[in-house]
């Protein structure tokens, strides 16, 4: 499966440096059937990714709840039913918020101010830039046929989710 070989390569040649879940995985053996190795290195680029995204939240100053409330606001769902951090207790929830309020990041119906707005786009791009290495190794050509073989699949996963 030649999309699966593409993801694969992509997957084994990002650096390890500061992403500690990746680099973890990149120490299991790649598998030799096609679809376990492609779900293999989707989630190699899925944790490497995730690793760049950590690093771009702390060099922003955000911690773990305040991610999941910036992301609960920017999805348009109340924090308090979110359901990463709905269960926290509501005084750690209200501090959380609070603390956004007074970095200057949510206005005081807890949606993003401008300062919010434009940290979380900061954010997403760090994330953007710090993913990109994966990819490299790829041509344009490789690239393109790498998401038309992948285009398939997630349509199939987004009709079942429907």
């Amino acid at each position: 499966m030649r999309v699966a070989d593409l993801a694969t390569r992509a997957a084994v040649s990002a650096p390890t440096e500061g992403r500690a879940l990746y680099a973890g995985l990149r120490a299991l053996d790649v598998p030799e059937e096609p679809v376990a190795r492609l779900w293999h290195a989707a989630t190699l680029l899925r944790e490497h990714r995730g690793d760049g995204h950590n690093a771009a939240l702390v060099a922003h100053g955000i911690g773990g709840t305040e991610a999941h409330v910036l992301l609960a606001v920017s999805l348009g769902v109340r924090p308090q039913e979110f359901g990463r951090i709905h269960h926290l207790p509501e005084v750690q929830l209200a501090a959380v918020l609070d603390g956004l309020r007074g970095r200057g990041l949510l206005d005081a119906a807890g949606g993003f101010t401008d300062a919010g707005r434009e940290t979380r786009e900061r954010i997403e791009a760090l994330t953007d830039q710090l993913a990109a290495p994966a990819y490299e190794v790829l041509s344009a050509d490789e690239l393109d046929e790498l998401v038309a073989g992948l285009e398939p699949i997630a349509a199939a996963v987004s009709a079942v989710d429907d």
